[in-house]
């Protein structure tokens, strides 16, 4: 089926539907599998103690680009992950340049915006990842670099939800104070992830073997990261029970969340009781991006399209 570009007329209804073509489609995906791959490829760069395997930037060593052979495998594997801020920014901007010719970018800003916040996202990203090898792979900087990727993982996750559902102005489609404990909830995924970041700061796995720590209890810190989270999975099992006796459009993603939760737990509790293994902790960094993003998408399912046909607004209520 040949893609079909919006015109102008179509554009300037709000809330009618737009085709969006399957290569913008597929791409879209790319960027949210590419976000989250280079979440894991930063993990392994960290727990194989890679971190300054690459000593300079943007250049690997001050006089050479890539690395060189009196570098050891640590460059090869900080290089890759390099390369992958590469083919994240290639694609958004693939992402970009589809919005424009097949015109959704005039007849939906919200996924214009979001492809926008993506690409620039990933050029702040960069220059970050700069920083944290000259500040010598600072913990509190290295913290930031991940939630920074994290973010980029629920914006993509945003961008493939909202490209199937009408655009248009939106309502709230739960109860208010329902709306307040979803928020309240995300307010605690929030604290989770950054004592979590902060965990890891204290922890084993700095990236380096001369690199400093944040000065934290690391055992102090396991037992109050694990506070928020056991809190976050309490809440999020009361929204998903109250989703499926009230039929809510949440109830869904609010499943994928719980169980995204359960799994991230049994891998928090395996890491603590096995000494951090890297492999698990480099699980765990990337679970809780995934979980992220199903709460961003949690989030976004409380609200419907307003103006959607009837046909288009049932089919999202089944989603």
């Amino acid at each position: 089926m040949p893609e079909t570009s919006v015109s102008p007329t179509k554009a300037a209804l709000p809330g009618s539907p737009v085709r969006v073509p399957r290569s913008l489609r597929g791409w879209a995906w790319a960027s949210f599998v590419s976000q989250t791959l280079i979440i894991a490829t930063g993990g392994a760069v960290r727990l194989t103690g890679s971190g300054l395997g690459c000593p300079s930037w943007p250049t690997c060593t001050p006089e050479s680009l890539i690395p060189t052979e009196e570098l050891s495998y640590h460059s090869l594997i900080e290089f890759g992950n390099r390369l992958m801020t590469g083919v994240v920014g290639i694609i958004a901007l693939l992402v970009i340049i589809l919005l424009v010719r097949s015109g959704v970018a005039r007849a939906r800003r919200d996924l214009w915006t979001l492809g926008v916040l993506i690409g620039a996202g990933i050029i702040a990203q960069a220059i970050v990842g700069g920083i944290t090898v000259w500040t010598g792979l600072n913990p509190f900087i290295v913290g930031f670099h991940y939630v920074s990727s994290l973010l980029l993982v629920c914006v993509s996750a945003a961008f493939l939800l909202r490209m199937n559902e009408p655009g248009g102005a939106r309502v709230l489609a739960v109860p208010r104070w329902y709306a307040g404990l979803a928020h309240l909830t995300t307010l605690v995924l929030a604290v989770s992830i950054t004592f979590g970041v902060l965990t890891t700061g204290a922890g084993p796995h700095s990236g380096d073997a001369e690199s400093g720590r944040n000065g934290f209890d690391a055992s102090l810190w396991e037992h109050i990261h694990a506070w928020p989270g056991y809190a976050l999975l309490a809440l999020t099992v009361i929204l998903v029970a109250i989703a499926a006796v009230s039929k809510l459009r949440t109830r869904g993603w609010g499943v994928a969340l719980l169980l995204l939760q359960f799994v991230q737990v049994a891998v928090g509790l395996y890491q603590a009781r096995n000494g951090l293994p890297p492999f698990a902790v480099g699980v765990h960094m990337v679970l809780a991006a995934l979980t992220a993003a199903a709460m961003t998408l949690f989030i976004l399912r409380m609200k419907r399209p307003v103006d959607a046909p009837a046909e288009l607004a049932a089919g999202a209520e089944s989603r």
